[in-house]
């Protein structure tokens, strides 16, 4: 998991200055925080959302990115804003700015997503969990278990953590969680083969 998430910060950053559109940038200046920093930000908006209406003033808004701890001026947040706000409301829908935020997906990288959270949501409740990962992460080999430094739980359980965003940690993972992982992750790389090869060598499809 270790070199998708590497290589992906990697790129966004090299893609900040030669992004297409304000909404372009503030994605790769996301993703250089992981695959899960869209996510991470969504959660701050929601903070911020106090009416719990889903919509943000620019105050807001921007006030949601310095939180987050995005290098982003407010001119550049204030073109990310308007490229949303298209009908100069002076509000944003916060699904619909992050929904235009995350990296598309081709239906052949969505099924396989959805084929690999099938087969790790062993009970099939919809979350993966420890109790989840128990048939199917092979525990075995890792250094920290071979050590003796961590039991098979806390091996499982940081595993999850590479899906869950900013601190937010409770031992389960959604598939939404799970699927803009990968949605983030899928951003770096061109080719639908090495996508469809990665994903079937890392869960088995």
């Amino acid at each position: 998991m270790g070199e998708p998430e590497k290589e992906l910060k990697q790129f966004a950053i090299s893609q900040i200055q030669n992004a297409k559109d304000p909404i372009q940038k503030l994605r790769f200046r996301c993703l250089s925080r992981g695959a899960a920093g869209i996510k991470g930000l969504s959660r701050v908006f929601r903070i911020f959302d106090k009416d719990e209406n889903l919509k943000l003033s620019f105050d807001e808004f921007y006030n949601g990115i310095q939180k987050y701890g995005l290098d982003v001026s407010e001119k550049e947040a204030k073109e990310s804003f308007d490229y949303i706000d298209k009908d100069k409301s002076g509000s944003v829908n916060i699904d619909e700015f992050l929904n235009a935020l995350m990296p598309t997906l081709n239906k052949s990288r969505l099924d396989l997503i959805n084929q690999a959270f099938q087969n790790l949501d062993t009970n099939g409740d919809g979350v993966i969990t420890v109790e989840d990962m128990k048939g199917v992460f092979n525990y075995d080999q890792h250094p920290e278990f071979i050590s003796g430094n961590k039991t098979r739980d806390q091996i499982f359980t940081d595993f999850l953590k590479t899906f869950e965003m900013d601190g937010h940690v409770d031992g389960k993972v959604t598939k939404e969680e799970f699927t803009n992982y990968y949605a983030g992750v899928s951003a770096n790389i061109d080719n639908d083969n090495y996508f469809d090869l990665m994903m079937r060598n890392a869960w088995k499809i």
